[in-house]
């Protein structure tokens, strides 16, 4: 069975999707479209802007989402029998699944950018990667802190990402370091992805998502907020409102479309990220670039 798997904020790089525009007419059409939805150019900042621009989570996440999502249109070969995507990824993986229309997702997209951008200046926060350590230790380090912190990315066995205050965060990577983490360093991130500290976002987005349209998708996504297949359209908007203050468990994910018959893995966007992660939780998993 065919899984794609559909990349997060991250993977984004100067340059990306310039090959698509120039070489597909319905790329460059679908482009042209989102830069007129999103009200500016993000052509021009994905193609010829900075590494600074792409870093804005307000152009981040549109930039991504649009070079998976006009990559899964031009595929020849796609039909998945199931899909999942990584944070922002699974706005991707439910436009390319037709569970959401491209011009509702461009716009999601950015209302999500947005919100979660605005969230970020409201109270300073960050993250921070704990290597080499088993997450039910994360998960107890976290629970004993009186600070908000909390595991926020289930990336791979052995990997974890927390999320949560700035003073949260510095108590944790220092406790975890003291156990014995092969590493537990803070990441250059704008604020506190997948924690309680997005409630603000996470309002924004429920009202933005419970006035949109959401179709049955042609095969099941998996989930972030609890790794488990669906095609209902009502859970699938509800997982959508959790998922910013809810763990990615993207581990469990990968263990559960392979427990379900994946036998390849194909990641549509920038990037091979999710590759090596699936790669982490099963090395004899076979991935590809789209």
């Amino acid at each position: 069975m065919k899984a794609y798997v559909f990349p997060g904020q991250g993977a984004q790089f100067v340059g990306m999707g310039k090959d698509l525009y120039d070489n597909s007419d319905l790329a460059k059409n679908l482009f042209e479209k989102a830069n007129k939805i999103l009200g500016f150019r993000i052509t021009e900042l994905m193609f010829n802007g900075t590494d600074e621009d792409l870093k804005q989570t307000k152009v981040t996440q549109p930039a991504i989402f649009l070079h998976s999502v006009i990559l899964a249109e031009t595929l020849k070969d796609f039909a998945p029998d199931m899909v999942a995507g990584h944070s922002l990824g699974e706005f991707s993986a439910l436009v390319a699944n037709k569970a959401l229309s491209f011009d509702d997702g461009v716009l999601l997209v950015s209302k999500r950018a947005m919100a979660m951008q605005k969230a970020c200046e409201k109270e300073p926060s960050t993250m921070a990667a704990i290597i080499g350590m088993e997450d039910e230790l994360v998960e107890k380090v976290c629970s004993g802190i009186k600070e908000i912190v909390i595991p926020a990315n289930y990336n791979c066995p052995g990997q974890v990402v927390i999320s949560g205050s700035i003073k949260g965060i510095d108590l944790a990577v220092e406790k975890l370091n003291e156990l014995g983490a092969k590493r537990a360093i803070k990441l250059a991130v704008g604020g506190a992805f997948h924690s309680p500290l997005m409630e603000s976002a996470r309002i924004e987005l429920e009202n933005a998502i419970n006035s949109t349209t959401f179709n049955k998708p042609i095969c099941p996504v998996y989930q972030n907020v609890d790794a488990k297949p669906t095609d209902n359209p009502e859970i699938i908007k509800q997982n959508l409102i959790k998922q910013l203050t809810s763990p990615v468990r993207w581990t469990q994910t990968v263990k559960n479309m392979l427990a379900d018959g994946a036998d390849s893995f194909t990641e549509v966007g920038p990037g091979k990220v999710l590759q090596g992660l699936i790669k982490k939780v099963n090395r004899t998993a076979a991935t590809q670039s789209a």
